[in-house]
């Protein structure tokens, strides 16, 4: 017996009718339409036989939502943080880099400009370097970058390396020692000086007795007096370079040209902590002598130059210590020219701050 009747009168079979209800749920482009409640049964009873299941009604889940919560919590965050620097840009900076600047790298050579301007921020006791330049320097000897040595004149490249070792030493010596800076006389940096030179051996016989401005101790030696001023902490920041070159009579010549920062309070600050960097760049040309033709000492240099120029250490008459201004005394001390301590691009010009040519920093 058919399973149905075409409109021309002819009959299907029942395996016909099954392809064309596959076909149908398929979506057959050219499928007739279902003709009867017939083919609706042989379609109940295709599902009912067991494994074999019409693949049009396959089908797949709904696809999940994607979440987008990670970004809306990054976008949150992003917005924190703009609003932290907006309002606060100094505490912003300590937070996320953690108060230290990272290290520089080793100067090598004169630099062509002054450090870029750090976020205004007032140093402490914990943090004395804060909002200067100097917080990314080195510190003590290690600021001071030593060249790869090579034979100069009648130096071998040995003798180099040891004369260069030796001129860092009088630095370290004369502008780093905890008991030069509080006062006590530099007599390891001295020993390292030519004692036939008569100029500079004259300089010393005065300096710390009776100083003025020919002969003071500041022009070679760091120091404050320690009943008026206390170093804040255990570290002196410096950057600078030794160079060298052939000098006369095939001496090996030495440049040293380092800036020093001293942070200070008052000795008798008891509650207050007001603290003042001193500044302090030094120039000095040494020269290490052949002894076969100038009269000198193993070990020891004579110096050919000196000059150095400082801020925020006092312009008043010689003392033989750094005045660190405090409190109103800092305006007595800012009606000079204004100078960037930190700016190392131009060479040092002059010899010592006289009285009338005290700089007054644009920055500490």
């Amino acid at each position: 017996m058919g399973a149905g009747t075409e409109p021309d009168g002819s009959s299907r079979s029942d395996e016909e009718w099954e392809r064309f209800l596959r076909e149908s749920v398929a979506g057959t482009a050219d499928a007739p339409k279902e003709p009867s409640a017939r083919a609706r049964g042989v379609a109940n009873r295709l599902r009912a036989e067991p494994g074999r299941e019409m693949e049009g009604r396959r089908g797949y889940p709904p696809a999940r939502p994607r979440r987008r919560t990670g970004w809306y919590v990054a976008g949150l965050l992003a917005s924190l943080v703009l609003l932290v620097v907006a309002l606060a840009p100094g505490w912003a900076v300590d937070l996320f880099a953690g108060g230290d600047s990272p290290p520089l790298a080793a100067e090598t050579a004169r630099p062509t400009g002054a450090p870029p301007a750090e976020a205004a921020r007032r140093p402490t006791t914990k943090e004395p370097f804060r909002g200067s330049p100097a917080a990314s320097w080195a510190s003590g000897a290690e600021g001071i970058t030593v060249p790869e040595a090579g034979a100069v004149g009648w130096m071998s490249a040995a003798g180099v390396e040891r004369a260069l070792a030796r001129s860092r030493d009088f630095l370290v010596a004369s502008g780093l020692d905890r008991g030069v800076l509080r006062g006590e006389r530099p007599d390891k940096a001295v020993a390292l000086i030519n004692p036939h030179q008569k100029d500079v051996q004259d300089l010393l016989k005065t300096a710390f007795r009776s100083p003025n401005e020919k002969n003071d101790p500041l022009l070679l030696f760091s120091r404050f007096q320690p009943s008026r001023t206390h170093l804040v902490g255990d570290v002196v920041k410096t950057r600078g370079r030794l160079t060298y070159r052939e000098g006369e009579r095939g001496a090996l010549r030495v440049t040293a040209d380092v800036t020093f920062v001293y942070p200070v309070s008052r000795a008798d600050a008891g509650g207050d902590d007001e603290i003042v960097r001193t500044i302090v760049r030094r120039e000095l040309v040494l020269s290490w002598d052949d002894p076969d033709k100038v009269i000198t000492e193993p070990g020891t240099f004579s110096i050919v130059s000196y000059k150095y120029a400082m801020t925020n250490g006092g312009c008043g008459a010689p003392t033989g210590y750094f005045v660190p201004p405090f409190g109103t005394d800092r305006r007595a001390d800012e009606a000079g020219a204004e100078v960037d301590p930190y700016d190392r691009s131009t060479p040092v010009v002059r010899g010592g701050p006289a009285a009338d040519e005290c700089g007054r920093a644009t920055r500490s």
